[in-house]
């Protein structure tokens, strides 16, 4: 599998588009439009006439007084890696009939082009998770470091089993290494590590106080109080929050294509809006999720909802299949989504997209 554009330019892509400015920013779907700014009229001013210089006479050149040499800090060290966020593959990949380049396999296949990436995390629906595994083995080797998230369809042929059993920090010590582990009724399944200076939090959000699978999405009180807890103790300067339902589902960026309205952390609207100020109060730098199989990229109050769409390529040929890859260098954090054609074909930069710094 060909894509048109290597990993590695990436640096180049972000210079330009912070020098030039020219990022533009999603309309924030439920904010209300700020008011327009009233420009005071330019003032005008006479130049100042320039000032008259006198001579001063010469002084002796003073003794010179030795000192050592400053010592010089040592720079702070730099901070780069990237990571690939994909979703809802479903049964789309594994050995057998959908191991070809017009499902999954070829989306793990292109970002294998791009070149490296930390790790992946995978926003839910992946029903057979071990199926989705074996692709990313085939593909980026067995020692790649894969998240898997719970969705909606995990309930499904043994899924959660897996989940529970899957060893997410094979790292022990070493980055990306979880630091807390999930609420007593799902502490496999919800959890967070650290990678460099970001921290990340994986929600399982069927998990309530009695059980990891429930059959509705939602962020119960037994979640949000963790999830504020971790936030809370959290220094480092940039947060993802990856869950697998979007808090306000958006059309399709290609397409216009509209899914799950109301059927995803919509359709709690309280618990929603409280989850979302606890990102916006936290700085969280985005959300992941998926779900709706759409891909958008918004800023919602402050924080950027990034839906990855669905990686199952011609599974779904409505909108394009999608894979995201994420930088982080130092202050700076960029998104690009991938997309192919919607007809099984070749993997293309579809847009590029400055997180943080806010453009």
């Amino acid at each position: 599998m060909q894509t048109r554009r290597p990993l590695m330019p990436v640096l180049l892509v972000l210079g330009l588009l912070l020098l030039a400015g020219c990022e533009q920013q999603a309309s924030p779907a439920p904010a209300a439009p700020l008011p327009s700014p009233t420009l005071a009229p330019a003032q005008t001013s006479t130049p100042a006439a320039a000032p008259t210089l006198t001579a001063a006479p010469a002084k002796p050149a003073p003794t010179p007084t030795y000192l050592p040499p400053t010592p010089i800090p040592n720079p702070t060290p730099m901070t780069q890696f990237s990571f690939a966020v994909t979703a809802d593959m479903r049964t789309f990949s594994g050995p057998g009939e959908y191991d070809s380049p017009q499902y999954f396999r070829g989306a793990v296949q292109a970002l294998a082009d791009l070149g490296h990436s930390s790790f992946m995390i995978t926003a839910g629906d992946m029903d057979d998770p071990a199926a989705v595994k074996w692709t990313i083995e085939q593909t980026l080797g067995i020692n790649y470091f894969w998240i898997p998230v719970v969705g909606n369809h995990e309930w499904l042929d043994g899924a959660m089993q897996y989940l529970r059993a899957y060893n997410y920090d094979t790292n022990k010590a070493a980055p990306p290494n979880i630091v807390r582990s999930g609420p007593p009724s799902c502490p496999q399944t919800t959890f967070a590590f650290d990678h460099g200076n970001t921290h990340f939090v994986i929600l399982n959000e069927y998990c309530n106080a009695d059980s990891d699978m429930t059959t509705d999405g939602n962020v119960s009180d037994t979640l949000y109080n963790w999830l504020a807890e971790d936030l809370a103790a959290n220094q480092l300067p940039h947060v993802f929050v990856v869950g697998h339902e979007p808090a306000y589902p958006q059309p399709d960026a290609a397409t216009g294509r509209v899914r799950h309205i109301n059927e995803s952390l919509d359709e709690h609207p309280e618990n929603r809006d409280l989850f979302w100020q606890l990102l916006q109060e936290a700085e969280v730098t985005a959300y992941l999720c998926g779900h709706s199989h759409n891909y958008s990229a918004v800023q919602i109050h402050g924080v950027w909802q990034i839906n990855t769409g669905h990686a199952r390529g011609l599974g779904d040929p409505e909108v394009p299949s999608t894979f995201l890859v994420i930088h982080v260098i130092n202050d700076v954090v960029a998104l690009e989504a991938y997309r192919d054609d919607a007809q099984g074909g070749p993997y293309n930069l579809y847009e590029v997209k400055i997180l943080s710094p806010m453009q």
